[in-house]
């Protein structure tokens, strides 16, 4: 069993503590200074603390779950050793900066919050695979290895990118409820919709453009609306979604440059 330990308690740390509670193959400690986001926490988890150090003291994969800021004044408190690994997940902040205040293996994570749920699509940087947290990751979810310096471009992918989702299934559900359908209704087809859609993708060897040429048959009612699509410039403004959020994360990735 792999002893996990869970630094901060907030939307993301708790989603990693939540969706580890699924299986039972990790023993997980929440820590964070505010008892309230603990009480929270405690029926999802082995132990609750406000002490860095015992929640630390025997842990397998120490996950760092705080905002960028507050990295440093955290690493400050870790007393890590060569064969434990920490796992960082604060946007911006490079493997290098974590790995100059710890003794500990570092890997970088970019997960969303659909840990909780086991269906995280996250991104992992790693001088080598690490099997502990391998078998963390594969319990929350999907996961791709990639080399550091995209990792920016993952912090806007699938970090920020159901944020990017939600604002499109919201698109679509108000479009059915001005045609008439109740929004409770129109809420469950539209994400059902994006959720089915995603796993053909998944399955699916054939390219996206060829799975939509399934949906919109010549003649169809599907058609109609991708021309519509088609003729508008949503494609951009997805991308400069994607492009903004990625350049944020460089920019908070220049604040560590000579830390």
């Amino acid at each position: 069993m792999t002893t996990v330990s869970v630094i901060g308690c907030g939307h993301m740390g708790g989603a990693l503590v939540k969706g580890l509670s699924r299986v039972d193959t990790h023993r997980v400690t929440a820590c964070d200074l505010d008892t309230d986001a603990l009480e929270a926490m405690e029926p999802y988890c082995a132990e609750t603390t406000t002490d860095v150090a015992s929640a630390t003291a025997d842990a397998d994969v120490v996950f760092v779950a705080v905002k960028p800021e507050v990295v440093g004044p955290v690493l400050a408190d870790l007393d890590l050793s060569p064969d434990q690994t920490l796992v960082t997940i604060a946007a911006g902040v490079p493997r290098a900066f974590v790995a100059g205040h710890t003794d500990a293996t570092v890997v970088r994570l970019m997960p969303n919050l659909a840990a909780e749920t086991g269906t995280m699509a996250a991104a992992v940087s790693w001088d080598a695979p690490d099997a502990d947290v391998r078998a963390v990751l594969d319990d929350l979810g999907e996961f791709v290895v990639i080399d550091e310096d995209l990792m920016d471009v993952a912090t806007a992918l699938n970090g920020s990118g159901p944020a990017f989702v939600y604002y499109l299934i919201k698109s679509m559900q108000e479009g059915a409820v001005a045609e008439g359908m109740d929004a409770d209704d129109a809420r469950t087809l539209a994400a059902q919709t994006f959720k089915g859609a995603a796993e053909t993708v998944l399955r699916s060897e054939e390219s996206l453009d060829d799975l939509i040429d399934a949906v919109a048959t010549e003649g169809g009612t599907t058609i109609e609306g991708m021309e519509v699509l088609w003729d508008s410039d949503v494609d951009v403004a997805v991308g400069d979604a994607l492009h903004a959020a990625a350049d944020r994360s460089r920019e908070l990735s220049g604040g560590f440059d000579d830390e």
